[in-house]
């Protein structure tokens, strides 16, 4: 029957009929490709193929990043490719002899990006970094739900790796850790959610794992299929927002974006709340003549910034008016194009670590790292108690600025701004002939957060903003 199929419809049809009729189960080569998820899971489908996850090795910053770091470090070999083309890979596409010049253009569907056949095909995890994932390479997709429906297109397999309500989160730290060669630790959000008070409770009331932030669970149908049901937060988010977004024309642009959009709230401009009383505002005007602002990181389960730390740029701008709407003082006001290290700021509050190569000039990419400064003002920590009458609870940045001529200051506006990547980076990539110039003009900066002090709304006692 099939074949008579293949003969008059073609292949997708095949994949439509074995995926949702009563063909025999699909072979380990077609649950590689994601198009035969579309069959059963669209809204997964359409979710992952415009997440970071499907972009992994069509980002051209990424293409462009690992080109130059073969060209100038053979220490790197399938490092990077691992976790980008975890697929291609397992399958011998990028090998060793062939990863320095390879064409991720030529990259087929089943092994372009972190696939879903990699994810729900994985087994075991043997290291906490630099993917040690093992698949078991089988025709059993592996989920999160307990008593999976059986399906025709494959076998069905509940893992508590898939499950984001009782995992440890090591599926996804495997990959989000990577430490170079040379022993840096150079990215850790696995590590500091390790740290964190959702990775160190089994209580299921504050636990919360990076499938349950980043997956969101809801109560839906996860598949297109014959007996199939709701369940209460049985269908995951696919979108697996975090903070880099698409550079190049891509599926679900827009749909990143709002994602990104509604969990950058996880910041704000706020005071901690103190042991005694209630909470001032996050920008405070002091008579003998300092500003305050403070920036704290709420429900965020690892560091701010987080994963490739040293390209994020997250900045403070914080602008004084007086009466008649003139500026009085401003500090990082970043025009696009520059990143806020170079506008000569001298009261410039950024959050992203500051790295260095050997000599101890500063690395502008991952193959440099010699060191990295562990200066704890460069980030947001992630909580370690949820208790307000624990003085650990506050997590929070404080910048403090000399202001001359305080008495005129009638309004202060502060803004969180962020970019995913330095301009100074993707400058010295096209000056390398690596990166299309084009690129960098897609690059967003983000409002992550916003507060405003007025003279007329100040709490009298504090000189803070009522919230």
């Amino acid at each position: 029957m099939k074949s008579v199929t293949f003969a008059l419809l073609g292949s997708f049809v095949v994949l439509l009929s074995a995926g949702c009729g009563d063909e025999p189960k699909l072979s380990r080569e077609e649950l590689q490709d994601p198009n035969t998820c579309l069959s059963c899971h669209k809204t997964h489908h359409d979710q992952w193929s415009g997440s970071m996850h499907a972009y992994a090795s069509t980002d051209p910053v990424f293409r462009a990043m690992h080109k130059r770091g073969q060209r100038e470090d053979d220490s790197i070999g399938l490092l990077c490719v691992s976790c980008h083309a975890p697929m291609a890979v397992e399958n011998g596409t990028i090998t060793l002899a062939n990863v320095k010049d390879f064409d991720f253009s030529t990259l087929p569907p089943t092994e372009d990006g972190v696939t879903c056949y990699f994810c729900h095909n994985v087994e075991k995890v043997t290291t906490d970094h630099n993917n040690g994932l093992v698949l078991a390479n089988d025709q059993t997709m592996r989920g999160g739900l307990q008593n999976p429906i059986d399906s025709t297109a494959h076998h069905s397999k509940y893992d508590v790796l898939m499950d984001s309500e009782r995992n440890k989160s090591e599926m996804c730290g495997s990959c989000h850790d990577v430490v170079m060669p040379n022993g840096v630790a150079l990215e850790r959000t696995f590590m500091e959610w390790k740290e964190t008070i959702y990775g160190t409770t089994e209580d299921p009331a504050v636990k919360l794992t990076c499938g349950g932030c980043h997956l969101e669970p809801v109560t839906d149908v996860i598949a297109d299929a014959p007996g199939v049901v709701s369940r209460p937060n049985g269908f995951h988010d696919h979108t697996m927002a975090g903070i880099d977004q698409a550079l190049t024309p891509f599926p679900q642009q827009a749909e990143q974006a709002q994602a990104i959009a509604d969990i950058l709230p996880s910041i704000g401009i706020k005071s901690p709340r103190p042991l005694i009383g209630p909470a001032p505002g996050g920008i405070c005007l002091n008579p003998n003549g300092d500003l305050t602002v403070r920036v704290d990181s709420f429900t965020v389960g690892h560091s701010f910034p987080s994963g490739v730390s040293h390209d994020r740029r997250v900045w403070l701008e914080v602008i004084a008016y007086d009466v008649n709407n003139q500026i009085v003082f401003q500090s990082g006001v970043v025009p696009n194009g520059m990143d806020p290290e170079e506008i000569g700021d001298p009261n410039l509050f950024g959050l992203w670590e500051r790295t260095s190569k050997e000599d101890g000039s500063p690395a502008h990419f991952f193959h440099e790292v010699a060191t990295i400064d562990p200066n704890p003002l460069h980030y947001l920590p992630g909580p370690v108690t949820l208790d307000p009458n624990d003085p650990r609870v506050d997590h929070s940045r404080m910048k403090t600025y000399a202001v001359t001529n305080i008495g005129a200051i009638e309004k202060i506006t502060a803004r969180v701004m962020m970019r995913a990547l330095p301009f100074a980076t993707l400058r010295l990539l096209e000056q390398s002939g690596d990166l299309d110039p084009s690129i960098k003009n897609q690059l967003k900066t983000l409002e992550v957060a916003t507060s405003t002090w007025l003279k007329a709304t100040q709490i009298p006692t504090t000189k803070c903003n009522p919230k």
